[in-house]
């Protein structure tokens, strides 16, 4: 059996934010693969620095030491092999849902050289990504006439729209309602099997992470850094049941115990019961 190659390499990398006594660590020391076409996704207490490790990997933040690579290049800004979807939807109100989905290539670093067939092509995965996405019926419509549900679907498929190797999303489902986002799991499991997209995903939902995930990686506070990584022993066919099951439930609640125990949370609640028992 073949062991995947690693399609992101993180070591020793360190991130600090402002200076002197106001100087905050934000990483530290963080070792961290991931395989392609995996789904990892990272959870952890406020200010562990998740989307912060997830912003240096989409070359939006710089590192102050260690590394950070891709197939096996140093991270050095931006690149059309990473795209990133936030939680808000960031869609321009003044394009409608077909134009949002093809801005990428309406940017002039897109157009260069490019042949007939290739704008043909383009033009074609425009259309197969708003029917995946369900949107074909709001081609022409703007932004403030979509849900929530469909603005995230639009930000989704915008930033398929490059063909990525890597998706890196920021909590995108944080904003959306229960039944939305079991509807949203779905479509990002069928775009990930379809797609063959190498995808870290952050979250606060420790059943999203698991449901979701082929890796939990817990991130723990001050400074930021890996804890635990957890392997989910889930078939690659994820069914919202599974969520049911003593496997998935044992899992979760021993996450949850050491997001508690990392974030000192545990602690202030034992606090707590003792003030209240005096």
């Amino acid at each position: 059996m073949n062991t995947p190659m690693q399609k992101i390499i993180v070591e020793r990398l360190c991130k600090q934010f402002g200076r002197g006594a106001e100087q905050v660590h934000a990483l530290a020391d963080i070792d961290l693969g991931v395989h392609e076409n995996e789904f990892v996704t990272l959870v952890g207490a406020s200010g562990c620095g998740k989307s912060t490790l997830l912003r240096i990997l989409g070359g939006l933040e710089t590192i102050d030491s260690g590394s950070a690579r891709v197939d096996g290049r140093e991270i050095d800004g931006p690149g059309v092999d990473r795209a990133m979807v936030f939680q808000n939807y960031s869609l321009y109100a003044w394009l409608t849902v077909m134009q949002n989905i093809q801005f990428s290539r309406r940017l002039k670093i897109n157009q260069r050289d490019r042949t007939d067939a290739e704008v043909e092509t383009a033009s074609g995965r425009a259309d197969a990504l708003l029917r995946l996405m369900g949107l074909a019926y709001m081609a022409d419509a703007y932004p403030n006439q979509l849900s929530g549900g469909m603005q995230q679907r639009v930000a989704i498929a915008r930033a398929l729209m490059s063909k990525p190797a890597i998706l890196l999303m920021d909590e995108p489902f944080g904003a959306l309602d229960a039944q939305t986002r079991e509807v949203m799991h779905d479509l990002i499991l069928h775009v990930h099997a379809l797609e063959k997209t190498t995808i870290v995903f952050v979250t606060h939902d420790v059943e999203e992470a698991i449901y979701l995930g082929h890796r939990v990686v817990l991130m723990a506070p001050r400074p930021g850094r890996v804890d635990s990584i957890y392997d989910v022993p889930l078939p690659a066919k994820r069914d919202p049941e599974m969520k049911l099951s003593p496997a998935f439930n044992a899992l979760k609640r021993k996450i949850l115990m050491r997001i508690r125990e990392t974030s000192g949370m545990k602690t202030d609640l034992e606090m707590l019961e003792q003030l209240t028992r005096s």
